[in-house]
Protein backbone atom coordinates (compact mmCIF):
# COMPACT_ATOMS: atom_id res chain seq x y z
CA UNK A 1 0.00 0.00 0.00
CA UNK A 2 1.34 3.33 -1.03
CA UNK A 3 1.49 6.23 2.01
CA UNK A 4 -0.66 8.45 0.32
CA UNK A 5 -3.43 5.54 -0.12
CA UNK A 6 -3.05 4.90 3.73
CA UNK A 7 -3.15 8.77 4.50
CA UNK A 8 -6.81 8.75 2.28
CA UNK A 9 -8.02 5.40 3.72
CA UNK A 10 -7.19 7.19 7.48
CA UNK A 11 -8.68 10.45 6.39
CA UNK A 12 -11.98 9.45 5.25
CA UNK A 13 -12.51 7.11 8.71
CA UNK A 14 -11.75 10.48 10.83
CA UNK A 15 -14.06 12.45 8.53
CA UNK A 16 -16.97 9.87 8.09
CA UNK A 17 -16.56 9.43 12.37
CA UNK A 18 -16.72 13.22 12.72
CA UNK A 19 -19.84 13.61 10.43
CA UNK A 20 -21.19 11.20 13.18
CA UNK A 21 -20.57 12.96 15.83
CA UNK A 22 -21.80 16.59 14.14
CA UNK A 23 -25.01 14.04 13.06
CA UNK A 24 -25.42 12.10 17.09
CA UNK A 25 -24.38 15.03 19.40
CA UNK A 26 -24.25 18.50 20.43
CA UNK A 27 -21.01 19.13 18.97
CA UNK A 28 -20.20 20.92 15.35
CA UNK A 29 -16.57 20.20 15.80
CA UNK A 30 -14.15 17.94 18.32
CA UNK A 31 -10.34 17.42 17.20
CA UNK A 32 -9.66 13.92 16.54
CA UNK A 33 -7.01 12.72 19.45
CA UNK A 34 -6.06 9.35 17.21
CA UNK A 35 -7.31 6.80 14.55
CA UNK A 36 -7.76 3.45 14.03
CA UNK A 37 -7.83 1.65 10.76
CA UNK A 38 -8.92 -2.46 10.16
CA UNK A 39 -6.84 -5.12 8.75
CA UNK A 40 -9.31 -7.53 7.30
CA UNK A 41 -6.80 -10.41 6.11
CA UNK A 42 -3.20 -11.18 7.60
CA UNK A 43 -1.58 -9.76 4.42
CA UNK A 44 -3.75 -6.65 4.79
CA UNK A 45 -2.38 -6.14 8.53
CA UNK A 46 0.94 -6.62 7.05
CA UNK A 47 1.27 -4.70 4.57
CA UNK A 48 -0.74 -1.59 6.68
CA UNK A 49 2.11 -2.00 9.15
CA UNK A 50 5.06 -1.53 7.29
CA UNK A 51 3.23 1.25 5.34
CA UNK A 52 2.11 3.20 8.67
CA UNK A 53 5.82 2.16 9.81
CA UNK A 54 6.97 4.62 7.47
CA UNK A 55 4.82 7.33 8.69
CA UNK A 56 6.44 7.15 11.93
CA UNK A 57 7.22 5.21 14.95
CA UNK A 58 5.76 2.24 16.64
CA UNK A 59 5.39 3.66 20.62
CA UNK A 60 2.80 0.89 21.87
CA UNK A 61 2.26 -2.53 21.29
CA UNK A 62 -1.40 -3.84 22.17
CA UNK A 63 -3.60 -6.81 22.40
CA UNK A 64 -5.59 -5.77 19.09
CA UNK A 65 -2.00 -4.16 17.38
CA UNK A 66 0.30 -1.48 17.59
CA UNK A 67 0.01 2.01 18.11
CA UNK A 68 2.35 4.82 15.97
CA UNK A 69 3.27 8.05 15.92
CA UNK A 70 3.05 9.35 13.28
CA UNK A 71 3.96 12.55 10.57
CA UNK A 72 0.44 14.34 10.37
CA UNK A 73 -2.24 13.18 8.30
CA UNK A 74 -4.61 15.97 7.93
CA UNK A 75 -8.22 15.33 8.24
CA UNK A 76 -11.57 17.84 8.84
CA UNK A 77 -11.12 16.77 12.51
CA UNK A 78 -7.65 18.53 12.70
CA UNK A 79 -4.18 17.05 12.49
CA UNK A 80 -3.91 12.99 13.51
CA UNK A 81 -0.24 12.27 15.08
CA UNK A 82 -1.73 8.74 16.98
CA UNK A 83 -2.61 5.87 14.21
CA UNK A 84 -3.48 2.58 15.39
CA UNK A 85 -3.50 -0.77 13.18
CA UNK A 86 -6.07 -3.52 13.72
CA UNK A 87 -5.31 -7.39 13.85
CA UNK A 88 -8.01 -8.84 11.65
CA UNK A 89 -11.21 -9.55 13.56
CA UNK A 90 -13.81 -11.76 11.79
CA UNK A 91 -16.33 -10.21 14.01
CA UNK A 92 -15.81 -6.88 12.30
CA UNK A 93 -15.37 -7.83 8.64
CA UNK A 94 -17.51 -4.33 7.63
CA UNK A 95 -15.49 -2.06 9.81
CA UNK A 96 -13.33 0.25 8.39
CA UNK A 97 -11.79 1.79 11.41
CA UNK A 98 -12.85 4.26 14.52
CA UNK A 99 -11.59 7.92 15.28
CA UNK A 100 -11.33 8.57 19.13
CA UNK A 101 -12.11 12.38 19.78
CA UNK A 102 -11.19 14.63 22.13
CA UNK A 103 -14.20 16.22 24.66
CA UNK A 104 -13.51 19.16 26.34
CA UNK A 105 -15.59 18.13 29.36
CA UNK A 106 -15.41 14.05 29.38
CA UNK A 107 -17.78 13.64 32.47
CA UNK A 108 -20.30 16.07 31.31
CA UNK A 109 -21.02 14.41 28.09
CA UNK A 110 -20.77 10.92 30.02
CA UNK A 111 -23.90 11.87 32.29
CA UNK A 112 -25.87 13.74 29.46
CA UNK A 113 -25.15 10.58 26.77
CA UNK A 114 -24.81 7.93 28.88
CA UNK A 115 -28.62 7.22 28.97
CA UNK A 116 -29.50 7.39 25.16
CA UNK A 117 -28.72 4.75 22.47
CA UNK A 118 -25.92 3.82 20.62
CA UNK A 119 -23.79 4.60 23.66
CA UNK A 120 -22.01 2.23 25.63
CA UNK A 121 -19.36 3.29 28.63
CA UNK A 122 -16.26 0.80 28.74
CA UNK A 123 -13.74 0.88 32.13
CA UNK A 124 -10.35 -0.17 31.75
CA UNK A 125 -7.75 -0.28 34.26
CA UNK A 126 -6.46 3.35 33.62
CA UNK A 127 -9.11 4.99 31.63
CA UNK A 128 -12.76 4.89 30.12
CA UNK A 129 -14.25 5.11 26.92
CA UNK A 130 -17.56 6.09 25.91
CA UNK A 131 -18.18 4.23 22.33
CA UNK A 132 -20.83 5.83 20.11
CA UNK A 133 -22.16 3.08 17.28
CA UNK A 134 -24.27 4.22 14.39
CA UNK A 135 -26.28 1.57 12.81
CA UNK A 136 -25.13 0.34 9.47
CA UNK A 137 -21.93 2.75 9.34
CA UNK A 138 -18.55 1.10 8.96
CA UNK A 139 -17.09 4.08 11.17
CA UNK A 140 -17.29 3.72 15.01
CA UNK A 141 -16.61 6.61 17.30
CA UNK A 142 -14.91 6.84 20.46
CA UNK A 143 -14.04 9.19 23.45
CA UNK A 144 -11.62 8.25 26.22
CA UNK A 145 -10.81 9.83 29.33
CA UNK A 146 -8.00 10.65 29.62
CA UNK A 147 -7.17 10.71 25.85
CA UNK A 148 -4.63 8.42 24.44
CA UNK A 149 -2.17 11.58 23.51
CA UNK A 150 -2.12 12.28 27.50
CA UNK A 151 -1.73 8.49 28.20
CA UNK A 152 1.51 8.02 26.12
CA UNK A 153 2.71 11.82 26.83
CA UNK A 154 2.84 12.68 22.87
Amino acid sequence: MKIQELKDKVADIVDKSLSLVIKYTEYKYLPVNYACIFGHTESEYTELNVTASQLGEKIKETYSGPIYKIKHISTKAGELKLLKIRKPDPKKKGNAGYANFTLPDFDKFKEDNLNKPNYKLFHREDYEIIGLYVENSDVWIFFANPPLDEQLGV
